[in-house]
């Protein structure tokens, strides 16, 4: 019996993912037509073995929380629980504070994913290689390859090629150390979780020498998962390296959540080819390449869609509207002959008639499976708006005849003028 676990984090997280985490959990934002955290759940029910999936984080139990727990519930035949931290607890700490949880039943081991990555999760094969190659106080680590310069911004490990042990780690180290990056997804063997309980009595007496008396209990059960845990690991001949040439990529900014919504797309024909749109009579919109359109959403049959298109649900199209590259989120209207393209249009936001909102298309590096855009921030080094997309906030008003290139729009703004490299505030 296995259990998965899905780290969800709360609402301190998500900054550069703004202003799509203003109006609704990170987790639970629509990516291919799914609540990004949905596509993790699908991927362990393909995997028998794993009996109860949990979600850890802090966020506050809001409506749309519980209403997408008790959609999941109904679903889904492993058993799914939100456990809440009473306060941020690290990347690790809330596996220690649950560990109680964890351990019930006495699973032979865990799956632990970031919630933020996006991937095939091929967790049949990891969890076979997990067996071959670990004790029952082992690690493994799933890994990818990316260019020099973006590894810097991951943790990097340092493979023993004949073993597959992972031998170093390093959490954004300050030069290059590896190609070989972490992707956010693990399998730890029971005795991990006693680990972390000495990391937490280190944590106790290293305060307690100190003068502090403890009163801050949040404090000493903070625990970094990366460098309390994966960094003394390394080398240990108890973690292992799970190389995958999947294409992944993490959801950090808005730009990136166009980036896996092409990724999930794709992964359709796989998974479920019955989620994707099929155009081709004139009652339909012409699709190009791979298409979501919500059963609940109107589009034109004059529109042409795609690819890398998902239309939410109340979505209404116009005739002759062009979308590429692009999320329209639920509520939305492109009138009559829009044009949106690489963008993310907001809950319940208008684009008037003739108008086009466009962000700048991301080529990736055909010599690497990694793509830089899973990085991308609003802002480069020297502080100067870069967005690769545009993104409408919820309800924004976009006037005719008007052109929004590379912009940020905040919610509840009206667009009356052509912007170009602006946030909107």
């Amino acid at each position: 019996m296995w259990k998965a676990i899905i780290l969800i984090g709360g609402p301190d997280k998500g900054t550069r993912f703004r202003p799509l985490s203003l109006d609704i959990p990170k987790p639970l934002f629509p990516v291919a037509g799914l609540p990004m955290v949905q596509h993790h759940i699908e991927a362990c029910c393909q995997v028998p073995e794993i009996k109860e999936i949990l979600l850890i984080g802090f966020f506050p139990l809001s409506d749309e929380l519980k209403n997408f727990l008790a959609y999941a519930k109904k679903a889904f035949t492993p058993s799914i629980r939100y456990l809440q931290e009473y306060t941020s607890l690290g990347t690790g700490g809330g596996l220690y504070h649950f560990r109680d949880q964890i351990s019930a039943g006495s699973p032979s081991a865990f799956l632990v994913f970031n919630v933020d990555v996006c991937c095939n999760f091929p967790l049949q094969d990891i969890l076979h290689f997990h067996s071959s190659k670990t004790a029952d106080d082992g690690i493994t680590i799933v890994a990818t390859e990316a260019t020099h310069q973006e590894s810097m911004s991951y943790g990097c490990l340092v493979e023993d090629k004949k073993t597959g042990e992972a031998t170093h780690y390093v959490e954004k180290p300050e030069t290059f150390v590896s190609s070989l990056i972490n992707c956010g997804v693990y399998v730890f063997s029971q005795k991990v979780l006693q680990y972390m309980e000495n990391v937490f009595k280190e944590h106790q007496s290293e305060r307690f020498d100190g003068g502090d008396n403890g009163s801050d209990s949040s404090f000493t059960e903070r625990i970094s998962l990366e460098k309390d845990i994966l960094y003394p690991y390394a080398g240990s001949g108890k973690m292992f390296v799970y190389k995958t040439k999947e294409v992944w990529g993490q959801i950090k900014s808005a730009a990136s959540a166009i980036h896996a919504n092409k990724l999930y797309l794709s992964l359709y024909h796989k998974t479920n080819p019955g989620r994707l749109a099929v155009g081709g009579d004139k009652q339909t919109p012409t699709i190009i390449g791979d298409v979501f359109i919500h059963k609940n959403a109107e589009v034109h049959s004059t529109a042409v869609i795609g690819p890398n298109v998902t239309i939410d649900e109340r979505v209404v199209i116009g005739p002759g509207v062009r979308v590429s590259n692009s999320i329209v989120l639920p509520g939305a209207v492109l009138k009559d002959h829009s044009c949106v393209l690489n963008s993310i249009i907001g809950w319940e936001s208008t684009v008037g008639q003739w108008s086009r909102v466009e962000g700048t298309a991301h080529q990736p590096d055909p010599n690497t499976q990694f793509s830089k855009i899973v990085s991308g921030g609003l802002f480069n080094e020297d502080g100067r708006l870069c967005p690769s997309i545009t993104v409408l906030g919820r309800q924004v008003t976009v006037a005719p005849e008007i052109v929004v290139l590379n912009s940020i729009v905040l919610p509840n703004k009206a667009i009356q003028s052509s912007s170009k490299n602006l946030i909107i505030l």
